[in-house]
């Protein structure tokens, strides 16, 4: 019975059955009290949510798309609600510490989590995880996708696809990577790119996206492949060089720039996405309030031009297709981390 009700059941203790009712028509009757009570206190339990500050936790740094969303989140329930929320940075462990943190919330609606790509193959790459990915949240929201650019350092010789694949054979583990951390999207697309393509560059894993560029722009290490609006900026101001994009199709920002597969590589696709989970546990009612208000925030005219000038789609969906969408992720890339002998590092 939920805690919500529970303080019914020693008050009924104390009454007496009136004569001629059994013990069973006394159950039958709190049974029904606590039903009527359900349909009563419901609605009124989604209309006080929430009922102090809303925390967004970002497992990254400040910088990347993640961040983005959930301060843009943030800054609306506010206006939408009257009620403070706030964005929490804890990066570190591979987002594990931050989803963890999570995962053991009070299920109230107060505290969500922002999820993208990594949420789905972390799972694959440790064989010892503080939570369950399943079990322990509930699916609010997918909220957008994008492709990865692959992009490198303007001094590296190469200007397409075809020509980082030679160099790549032709100087073995002479070449490193930046990814924002082991299971990272950037991770696995360049592990993927590494298998298909059968080249060795080097792995150097960062916190976020944020220092790893910093890196990439410094000359530390000589490419990536990083989220679209992480990075765009740096392609159009000639610091970065763009090779491919990680996608099915073409970014119409990018339109110059072509898919990984497009550019020689068959069979390559990988498609960033990121979402809003709640601890598991957390009310329907706050979920579906949760998510119309995430669905009516993406479909906003400032938030809508302001993602998609970053190669960031606004997308949306049910509670229950985000779950089947997260459970479908971690089986597909379960599979691509095996073949491709991807460690967690």
């Amino acid at each position: 019975m939920s805690r919500r009700f529970g303080n019914w059941i020693p008050a009924f203790a104390g009454m007496k059955l009136v004569a001629g009712m059994t013990l069973v028509a006394g159950m039958t009757l709190v049974a029904g009290m606590t039903l009527v009570a359900a349909m009563v206190l419901t609605p009124a339990f989604a209309q006080s949510y929430p009922s102090k500050p809303i925390k967004i936790v970002v497992p990254y740094p400040p910088g990347g798309f993640n961040d983005t969303l959930g301060r843009t989140l943030a800054a609306k329930f506010s206006e939408a609600w009257g009620q403070p929320a706030v964005v929490e940075n804890k990066p570190g462990g591979n987002t594990l510490i931050g989803n963890d943190f999570v995962a053991k919330a009070a299920p109230d609606g107060h505290t969500l989590l922002i999820v993208a790509f990594p949420f789905s193959v972390v799972p694959s790459l440790f064989k010892a995880m503080p939570y369950d990915t399943v079990k322990d949240f509930s699916p609010v929201i997918l909220a957008a996708t994008s492709p990865n650019l692959l992009v490198v350092h303007p001094s590296l010789p190469v200007n397409t696809v075809g020509e980082l694949i030679a160099l790549a054979k032709a100087k073995p583990g002479s070449l490193s990577y930046a990814s924002t951390g082991n299971g990272s999207s950037n991770h696995i697309s360049m592990e993927l790119f590494k298998s298909l393509a059968g080249v060795n560059i080097v792995h150097i894993p960062y916190k976020g996206s944020g220092p790893a560029v910093s890196d990439l722009l410094g000359g530390q290490v000589q490419l990536m492949f990083d989220n679209t609006p992480n990075v765009l900026p740096q392609v159009k101001a000639a610091r970065l060089r763009a090779l491919g994009s990680s996608g099915t199709k073409r970014s119409p920002l990018t339109p110059d720039v072509p898919t990984v597969a497009e550019a020689g590589v068959a069979g390559y696709e990988v498609t960033v996405w990121f979402g809003v989970v709640a601890p598991a546990g957390t009310p329907r009612e706050i979920v579906t309030k949760l998510n119309a208000e995430v669905t009516r925030i993406l479909a906003m005219p400032d938030v809508r031009e302001r993602f998609l000038a970053q190669g960031v789609e606004p997308v949306g969906s049910t509670p229950e297709q985000f779950g089947e969408h997260i459970k479908a992720q971690m089986a597909k890339w379960a599979k691509v981390v095996q073949d491709a002998g991807v460690k967690a590092e």
